[in-house]
């Protein structure tokens, strides 16, 4: 019940977070019209400045009493400044640094009960471990965009149980292809932990694929669903893979370009003992102008 109503009342912000764009005004911005804007943003190797505030709304399941009782709320931030090297090519470095509202985490060793929702202590509100990365991208004359660079994550978290307690590196890659009518790529990274905590290791695979339909006026169907890997959980906890599917549409408001989107991800693979259910996430990205 408690699930149902946080996934109704996440829906309920979609309905309220998209009407208010539905009359909205467009006008053009240094010449570029919102839907020129919006093609613009949905390349991975574009040049516009960009600051994305991502809300996640998490439902869980799993094989812990109380599990799908569960859900979570975040809020996560992403500046995106491409740096321009030339001849297609960028560098991009992006932090995205995570703010934990409320995040059931299960209670293990002598204090846990096995009665229901008691298995989980709720955290919130405290900062996560923020990753980034590193990263140069190149566009081909074919609508191939290839990127390639080193991912990290830094152990900030302000509570032990939401983060890790180590530095993790390792690569990352992205393929892409833009069309007239969209994009579609995948990026994979694997982390290693290089630092830190010493008790445990880490080796996780990670990324994301994403797809872009234009439509018109600055309206996108548009899904960016995050997956990953753990080599070292237990057989039956290392894959965690959601389909998606979103809307978005991009505005110039006041004279500067806005980005608004909604997200709902069904999970198809989840961690047997705990795991993530299904997802909804809103978006709000304002473009801004690049300090270079």
């Amino acid at each position: 019940m408690k699930a149902l109503k946080v996934k109704l009342s996440a829906l309920l912000l979609i309905y309220a977070f998209f009407p208010a764009t539905l009359h909205a005004q467009q006008s053009e911005d240094e010449g570029q019209s919102a839907d020129d804007i919006a093609r613009e943003l949905a390349n991975p190797n574009n040049t516009l400045g960009s600051l994305s505030f991502n809300l996640d709304t998490i439902s869980y399941s799993g094989n812990l009493p109380g599990a799908s009782d569960q859900t979570a709320l975040r809020l996560s931030f992403q500046p995106i400044l491409p740096y321009s090297l030339g001849d297609g090519m960028n560098l991009f470095v992006r932090p995205l640094i995570p703010v934990v509202f409320d995040q059931p985490v299960p209670v293990v060793g002598d204090q846990a009960v096995f009665a229901g929702s008691e298995n989980f202590d709720s955290k919130g509100t405290e900062l996560g471990d923020i990753s980034f990365d590193v990263a140069v991208g190149k566009s081909l004359s074919n609508g191939v965009v290839l990127i390639g660079g080193v991912v990290g994550t830094l152990p900030t978290a302000t509570d032990d149980a939401l983060g890790l307690d180590q530095y993790l590196l390792g690569p990352e890659f992205a393929i892409a292809k833009v069309f007239d009518w969209g994009v579609a790529g995948v990026l994979v990274t694997h982390q290693w932990d290089v630092a830190g905590e010493d008790s445990f290791d880490t080796s996780i695979t990670g990324g994301s694929y994403f797809f872009t339909y234009n439509l018109k006026d600055g309206w996108q169907i548009s899904m960016s669903p995050n997956y990953s890997y753990n080599h070292n959980a237990a057989s039956g906890d290392k894959l965690t893979l959601p389909l998606g599917i979103g809307l978005s549409r991009t505005m110039v408001l006041g004279g500067k370009p806005w980005k608004f989107a909604a997200q709902y991800w069904h999970y198809v693979e989840k961690p047997d003992a705990f795991g993530p259910d299904w997802q909804i996430r809103l978006t709000v990205t304002p473009v801004v102008p690049l300090p270079w």
